[in-house]
């Protein structure tokens, strides 16, 4: 393994996440704010980042192995958070380091869980920077590190298997940084879609693109205290929201076909259409259980389900309203909605739908073995057959999920949080969708909590966001054996 790759390629992140840096700077001219936390944590951030990548540039190798893809990515999420929490700490926003890596980590994974105790009374140009650490973390700097990879000679498929959420990545062009590139077009051209829309229905410009961009990384920060519940009187900018947050959570590939008129393509994906279904399914379940439980209008109760069902579902984690105050029974339903995730190839964390239609079928399946045990019966999925490799990945992969979920919990609660808030903070990081349960409900935040939880916290959104096995590869002895 070629150490000097791999920190060549972290001295690039380092350099772009510096210039995404820079582009805070104009909110804080505009506002007439204090710029120089932002211009020197820019600054500092490329001059290094660019400083290390000359020293350590490819000269030889044009690819990355499987184990430096595995350790770029790894590494590179917590350079991004260590040297992306510096305009907070500069800034005076967050001087506590502990809580300033807690927030970028949460921004970066896209969790959405914060320390922030009063929000709005951030400098406009930290608060953009806050919103931009989510959409950059969103689809994931590393695919728009793929795309300018070939500029330098390099190759980036090992990059895009660490990264890629889901069974298998999915390519859309025969050249792996083709893919990255209309991914981030799409990416990007559904966030200004995004931003304009909102702006018609009456949201202030500053607000609308802070929103899109943590509505399509599926983040939640918001610029508002009260998040999306701020905006309860302008049902239009709601509905707006939950298209696009249900959006964020459909495969960008599946995107691609259907902005190419493909929707047949899109329409027969087994995934989407669960994904569609179970969607519709919870939200009737909601709206019932909120007019029944809170004698709650129709359409009001409707909207508060469909927005919190899809927020929860896609780990978004914006907040319409507080589900705990509806009835025992949704908040425990709400809890379990933490587990399912988006889709596959989406910026949704979670376990994420096409594994749990895996593992369904795959339990049905064996129920037939059992009676026919010579009989060859592999998982189909969209009519094809699903490799044993993936299916054992797959099983594999929930087993870890649950085992983590466990010792986190036991973990946790050993900095003395209850019982509720414990397992909601682990399940709500794990799965990368913010809001919890108990002390950390959809009213409060994570500011309480003792030092060492946070910092384990922010070890979970990590590995969460990174499907467990990238980081956790990186603890066996294997890994770092020579073959």
């Amino acid at each position: 393994m070629s150490f000097r790759n791999v920190f060549g390629i972290l001295g690039m992140l380092v350099a772009l996440n510096g210039l995404f840096m820079l582009t805070a700077i104009p909110f804080s001219i505009y506002f007439e704010e204090d710029l120089y936390p932002l211009l020197n944590s820019g600054l500092l951030s490329f001059i290094l980042g660019i400083s290390v990548w000359y020293l350590m540039r490819f000269r030889h190798k044009k690819e990355l192995s499987k184990k430096e893809g595995y350790l770029v990515v790894a590494l590179g999420w917590i350079t991004m958070a260590t040297f992306g929490m510096l305009p907070y700490i500069l800034s005076g926003s967050i001087p506590n380091v502990g809580d300033a890596f807690f927030e970028t980590m949460s921004g970066y994974t896209t969790t959405g869980a914060s320390i922030l105790n009063d929000i709005e009374a951030l400098p406009k140009g930290i608060l953009y920077w806050r919103s931009l650490t989510q959409w950059i973390g969103g689809m994931g700097i590393i695919v728009l590190t793929i795309a300018l990879l070939p500029m330098l000679g390099v190759g980036g498929m090992q990059l895009f298997i660490a990264e890629a959420p889901g069974i298998t990545p999915d390519k859309l062009k025969p050249r792996i940084a083709d893919s990255a590139k209309r991914l981030w077009l799409i990416y990007a051209g559904l966030t200004g879609l995004e931003t304009l829309l909102l702006r018609v229905g009456g949201m202030n410009f500053f607000d609308s693109l802070n929103h899109s961009l943590t509505t399509m990384a599926t983040g939640g920060f918001s610029t508002k205290n009260d998040s999306m519940a701020h905006y309860e009187s302008t049902p239009y900018i709601q509905y707006v929201v939950m298209i696009f947050m249900f959006l964020a959570g459909v495969n960008f590939t599946l995107t691609y076909f259907g902005l190419k008129g493909r929707f047949k393509k899109v329409i027969e994906n087994e995934e989407f259409r669960t994904y569609s279904i179970f969607t519709l399914i919870f939200i009737s379940m909601t709206t019932t259980g909120i007019i029944v439980f809170t004698d709650s209008s129709f359409e009001p109760a409707f909207r508060a389900a469909a927005f919190q069902v899809i927020s929860v579902i896609t780990t978004t984690g914006y907040v319409s309203a507080d589900y705990t105050s509806w009835a025992p029974v949704l908040t425990v339903f709400f809890f379990f909605l933490m587990f399912i995730g988006g889709s596959a190839g989406s910026t949704a964390g979670g376990v994420k739908i096409v594994r749990h239609l895996v593992m369904i079928k795959n339990s049905f399946l064996e129920m037939k073995r059992i009676l026919h045990p010579a009989a060859i019966l592999p998982v189909r999925l969209n009519n094809k057959a699903v490799s044993q490799n993936v299916t054992h990945h797959v099983l594999a992969f929930i087993i870890v999920y649950l085992s983590i979920f466990i010792f986190g919990c036991f973990f946790l609660a050993l900095t003395g949080t209850d019982f509720m808030t414990t397992i909601s903070a682990v399940a709500t990081s794990l799965g990368n969708v913010g809001p919890g349960l108990g002390t950390i409900g959809p009213l409060d935040n994570f500011a309480h909590l003792p030092m060492m939880a946070k910092m384990m916290l922010s070890f979970l959104m990590l590995i969460g966001r990174l499907e467990l096995f990238t980081i956790l590869i990186l603890f066996t002895p294997y890994f770092w054996r020579k073959i």
